[in-house]
Parts: structure tokens; C-alpha cells; sequence
């Protein structure tokens, strides 16, 4: 029997919609569908109706399969000769454990091809008018982990604009570093939960009130936290998604 292909596809965030052609068109092939739980369930829809479907969910406190049985699924089902489409939240090489899969399929010589998606880091902000970059005024973004436990390992580069994944239980020492870094307490911030999705919510504020205010607010993840000047621009263009 012939090797089969595994396909690393980025599903994009909440919006299922926003999911490339490309990928649509691979899960729709698919033999076996191997998903995360940051993709939308919508894409399910799609499947073949004998394609197997496994849930590989993981988040904080909860991993239904652990990395190493992960790659042994996608090898497994490549040797049967199958299409595996591996489903990953947002885009599958940003903040993702896509290059590790990516890395072990090539060490095991299976045909692999990875399939870029839209990444909640970008569309969380945009889906309320927040851009990344103005023309002329910010022209520099980092895009950044929120979860390092050690404060002294958290980065804070001298960006015009700085988005943190992963920061919502970590939020007080990453606004630390980033107000140790040299920002100022009244720079515009927000949370974005849920971006992209029918659910979506925003909470703004500025670095000296965040942590209070995602407190009161009860924010949860997934949500993207955005630093920089670029947050006040999301009222003027999306105004009735702001509470």
C-alpha cells in the first residue's frame, strides 16, 4: 500500500469562514480529520461521511492525547495509505506545535505539506477595527507568548505595537514587564476574546487598569491581548462593538 499524505492545515480562528480555500478543499478529501479544540466545530460539517474524526484538544490542565501520541496517530494512518488533514487552530506554525509535527513526519520520510491559516493574533484586533501598523506612524509588531510563568523570561520589545496569546492568567506579570520596558501606564490595551467569533467581546483599558479590569470583566481565554497606540483606533472604525 501506498504512503498516504498528512496535510497540517491552519483553520483559522473563530470564524470558520475564514478558513483558506485550500485548506476547506483538503479537509473535504480527508480520510481521517485530526482536530484541536480552538478549531470551530462548523468545519466538521465538511468531512467525508465515512472520514474518521479524533479530538486532540489540549489546553491548560487538559490534553486528551499528548504531543508524542499525536505524531504516532499521523503516522500511523500515513503508513495506511490515508489523507490525514491535522486541524490546528489559527495558523499551525504560530505559537503552535505544527513545526514539531511538521519536523517528526519528516524524520519518518512521510509526505507532508503544511497549509497556512489566519492566525487570532492578526484577525482578533481586526475583527474591531484595530490595526497592527499605521502608514507613517506604527510601523513595528511583535507577536508574543503570554504563558511563560518566569516573569524575567517574558518579552516586551520596543514595538510600536506588542500582541500577546496566552496572557489572560499571566496578565499581571506581563504588564509588568511591558510597563518595566519603558511604556507608560495610560498606553491604550485590550483583551479580545474569542476573536473573529459570533461571541466575540472586547474589553479595553490602558496598562494601569488591565489586570483590574479583565478581573471584573472575567475574561477568558482564548483571548488576544493588544499594547500600543493602535488600540484607540478600534472605536472610530467599529464603534457599536465597543460596550
Amino acid at each position: 500500500m501506498a504512503t498516504g499524505k498528512v496535510y497540517i492545515i491552519g483553520a483559522g480562528p473563530g470564524d470558520w469562514e475564514l478558513i483558506t480555500v485550500k485548506g476547506l478543499k483538503k479537509i473535504k478529501e480527508a480520510d481521517v480529520i485530526l482536530y484541536d479544540f480552538l478549531v470551530s466545530k462548523d468545519l466538521l460539517r465538511f468531512i467525508k461521511k465515512n472520514a474518521q474524526i479524533i479530538c486532540c484538544g489540549k489546553s491548560d490542565g487538559l490534553h486528551i492525547f499528548e504531543q508524542p501520541e499525536i505524531n504516532r496517530l499521523l503516522l500511523k494512518f500515513a503508513k495506511q495509505g490515508k489523507a490525514v488533514a491535522r486541524l490546528k487552530g489559527g495558523d499551525p506554525l504560530v505559537f503552535s506545535r505544527g513545526i514539531e509535527e511538521a519536523l517528526y513526519l519528516k524524520s519518518k520520510g512521510i509526505d507532508f505539506e503544511i497549509i497556512q491559516g489566519i492566525t487570532s493574533a492578526f484577525s482578533a484586533p481586526e475583527s474591531f477595527g484595530i490595526p497592527l501598523t499605521r502608514k507613517g506612524k506604527y510601523s513595528s509588531v511583535a507577536v508574543l507568548t503570554g504563558r511563560k510563568s518566569n516573569r524575567d523570561k517574558l518579552d516586551a520589545p520596543g514595538c510600536d505595537t506588542l500582541v500577546y496569546l496566552m496572557a489572560v492568567s499571566n496578565i499581571e506579570n506581563v504588564v509588568n514587564v511591558v510597563l518595566a520596558s519603558g511604556k507608560k501606564k495610560n498606553t491604550p490595551c485590550a483583551f479580545v476574546e474569542r476573536g473573529t467569533a459570533k461571541t466575540e467581546r472586547i474589553i479595553t483599558g490602558s496598562l494601569g487598569n488591565i489586570v483590574r479590569r479583565s478581573k471584573e470583566y472575567k475574561v477568558s481565554s482564548p483571548a488576544v491581548f493588544i499594547v500600543g497606540k493602535v488600540v484607540s483606533y478600534g472605536k472610530k472604525i467599529y464603534g457599536h462593538k465597543f460596550k
